[in-house]
């Protein structure tokens, strides 16, 4: 949906008692003009509330890993190393052999992603020294900074705050298929990128994606392989909605102790607008303890949510209610 905001904005303007202006030809960026005149602006999901330094931190994930930890939030262990280019240019050893030796003192498998890109890409993980290293030379292609973290297991979810509010959170379940003992994997995996499309999800599935092929081959599994019914085949360890995930709404279920930390933690990282993604070790829907404990994987400045929205009439709902409060709060 190229122009998801867009035409979300100009919905909603008469009611959030704004104008908008939206450039025309690719309906991505726009103008918010409101009552006493002030304009904002808006690109995709980059809205004028997040003050820029904030923003910035929140884009580069090391940084932002690095002031959480300073105030306490528990951030998943992990470093950050450079392409051999980036080293020449900073003038250091952090290169992809010194990235091995610490994948190696962490213990495969290791989870590896870009520093500053969104959405899941080339987040991967990685259970051996050829997939390390194939790993991050796909993600030196797009990002001279890579990180290597701990493989954290729990359940995925991403909470949306705005101005102290929790506006929405759901459950990410990483990319599947549910055999029916009759269809392949990849046969599986085709009916599900049509399902996306009946139900107007822009994603598109890459069954051509390696981190499919590599999460099948460690599973025993292929394209060509029949799942017995009932049986949930997982092809990414990375829960995006971006990348085919699926989204399970709790945002009435969350526990309050969960909401007190991601309005606690937006604030502290300077922020307005926020998607806060927590790693918890059981279930949000429970309060926090020792025995359910959380990590936080990493906080948003500019949190899409039009794959959620796509997932059902309440999600719909629940979106819109949320670029309501987005426009209006243009005008604070």
């Amino acid at each position: 949906m190229k122009a998801f905001v867009s035409k979300l904005f100009k919905k909603l303007a008469k009611r959030a008692g704004v104008k908008i202006n939206v450039e025309p030809h690719w309906q991505v960026v726009g103008q918010i003009v409101t009552s006493d005149g002030k304009r904002r602006y808006y690109r995709n999901t980059c809205f004028d509330i997040n003050t820029l330094g904030s923003t910035e931190i929140a884009k580069d994930k090391g940084y932002a890993s690095y002031f959480m930890a300073g105030m306490g939030y528990p951030v998943i262990p992990g470093q950050a190393f450079f392409s051999e280019k980036w080293c020449a240019q900073v003038r250091s050893k952090h290169n992809i052999d010194m990235a091995y030796r610490y994948a190696c003192k962490l213990g495969f498998p290791v989870f590896v992603k870009p520093n500053s890109k969104s959405q899941g890409v080339a987040a991967t993980q990685v259970y051996t020294k050829i997939e390390f290293y194939r790993a991050l030379r796909r993600v030196f292609k797009i990002d001279n900074i890579v990180l290597v973290q701990k493989v954290i297991t729990g359940k995925d979810y991403r909470i949306v705050v705005l101005d102290g509010k929790i506006i929405s959170a759901y459950q990410r379940k990483p990319l599947s298929v549910i055999g029916d003992g009759k269809a392949s994997i990849g046969t599986l995996l085709a009916r599900k990128q049509k399902e996306f499309v009946r139900n107007d999800r822009d994603t598109v599935i890459k069954p051509e994606d390696p981190r499919i092929k590599e999460k099948l081959a460690h599973d025993g599994l292929s394209f060509s392989s029949v799942p017995q019914r009932g049986d949930e085949i997982v092809l990414l360890n990375n829960a995006n909605l971006s990348c085919g995930g699926d989204a399970i709404d709790v945002t009435r279920s969350m526990h309050d102790s969960f909401a007190r930390i991601a309005a606690r933690l937006t604030k502290d990282m300077g922020l307005r607008f926020c998607g806060v993604d927590l790693m918890v070790k059981h279930d949000i829907t429970r309060p926090l303890s020792k025995m359910n404990s959380y990590y936080v994987i990493e906080v948003n400045a500019a949190p899409g949510v039009d794959n959620y929205a796509a997932s059902g009439k309440k999600q719909q709902k629940i979106v819109e209610n949320l670029y309501l409060e987005v426009l209006k709060s243009m005008t604070k």
